[in-house]
């Protein structure tokens, strides 16, 4: 699999700037959570979404034997150290030690990430090192055939 270009995932994901918090939801300008966020930049950058995604709690504390946000973006994206991501990247966050990663943010820059946060939906803010440190996986979307 190739990469996509990160200036355009980058340039997709801002496009969702100030779409309200909606949880479960994927519709830009209308709103979306933070995995709504990631999968609509994936329909704009790669294109129709690879399966669809089931029911999940918001719970951020949820521990669990399986990573299931990291398995399913494993399937489908390039898996690359958390480390080595830069703009473009799709980081997953662990929010609470011994949690399972549940939180999604898209790497905008290198100290800047956007992502979709509850009462204040689709934003973007600085990578913060206490946002670093919780950082637990990271991915690239593919290219598409075209070009994307």
């Amino acid at each position: 699999m190739r990469l996509a270009d990160s200036e355009r995932v980058v340039a997709a994901a801002r496009s969702w700037l100030g779409t309200p918090y909606h949880d479960q939801a994927s519709l830009k300008g209308v709103g979306c959570d933070c995995l709504g966020l990631a999968r609509g930049v994936w329909r704009e950058v790669v294109g129709p979404e690879p399966f669809p995604v089931p029911p999940y709690s918001r719970d951020w504390g949820e521990t669990g034997p399986r990573e299931v946000l990291a398995e399913g973006a494993g399937a489908v994206m390039i898996s690359i150290a958390p480390e080595a991501a830069g703009p473009g990247a799709l980081v997953l966050f662990r929010m609470r030690p011994r949690a399972i990663a549940k939180h999604v943010g898209i790497l905008t820059g290198p100290d800047s990430f956007l992502h979709a946060f509850e009462r204040l939906g689709v934003i973007e803010e600085p990578l913060t090192p206490a946002w670093a440190r919780k950082i637990a996986f990271a991915f690239m979307f593919p290219r598409v055939r075209d070009g994307g």
